[in-house]
């Protein structure tokens, strides 16, 4: 396992198997829920994909243009305001360097339905960060040497070889899940919690998060960029 020091990790390999590995360790009971590849977008890939699907992890190509527009999205949130988000969702900012792949998928388990082990390393952050502030939140990771462990794991599991710690990498990991939508009984929306964002940022209404994460990439993401680095994963019901 590689040293870690405290201003930085190493990025996780975009593997679905890398990042059950990472959920296992955590306390999923994974014979239930794991990761999947998602192949494509369009329907005839999607229709493959178990469900339910629980949430959904993008690795994107961090360029200049997509930072240019997240920075002015977060302004004209910040300025103007946007849907109201469910104010149970748990989302902490990015602290820890090239901790983007852990916080994905923590993002992902701690609004979401899915099980955890009582007592577990993911069963026990979650609750900490209850009644919490963002920033409170992301101090509980930095000092949390469990997840410290559990990332450096599953870094070490991938297939590709492991970068070291001072190699940058322009890439970043995000997540969308479906969340209440607390203006409107019975109805959810879409979700995107990113670590590297000013907060949560809403996607618009959600009848099926797989569907309308793929509908909101093919809009928004694949016409900016020709980089081979985006992949799209999910934690789904196990095969």
């Amino acid at each position: 396992m590689p040293d870690l020091p405290s201003t930085g990790w190493i990025m996780l390999e975009s593997n679905p198997d890398v990042m059950t590995k990472w959920a296992t360790a955590a306390g999923v009971d994974t014979s239930k829920a794991r990761f999947h590849d998602v192949y494509g977008l369009d329907e005839d890939l999607l229709s493959l994909i178990p469900q339910p699907v629980k949430f959904v992890v993008v690795l994107f190509p961090n360029n200049q243009w997509l930072q240019e527009r997240r920075e002015e999205e977060d302004e004209r949130v910040t300025k103007e305001g946007q849907h109201p988000i469910d104010p149970s969702v748990i989302w902490m900012p990015q602290t820890i360097h090239h901790a983007c792949g852990t916080m994905a998928i923590l993002h992902g388990f701690a609004n979401s339905d899915v099980e955890t082990m009582p007592e577990s390393p993911l069963a026990t952050f979650i609750a900490e960060c209850r009644g919490k502030t963002p920033q409170q939140r992301a101090k509980l990771l930095e000092a949390s040497p469990p997840f410290a462990k559990i990332h450096a794991e599953a870094v070490v599991s991938g297939q590709s070889a492991v970068p070291s710690v001072e190699e940058e990498m322009d890439l970043h990991y995000t997540c969308f899940a479906s969340l209440s939508d607390p203006s409107r009984t019975g109805s959810s929306r879409l979700v995107e919690l990113n670590g590297g964002r000013k907060g949560p940022v809403d996607r618009g209404e959600c009848t099926d998060v797989l569907r309308d994460v793929a509908k909101y990439l093919k809009e928004h993401y694949l016409p900016n960029t020709s980089s081979a680095h985006f992949n799209v994963l999910v934690l789904a019901a196990s095969e």
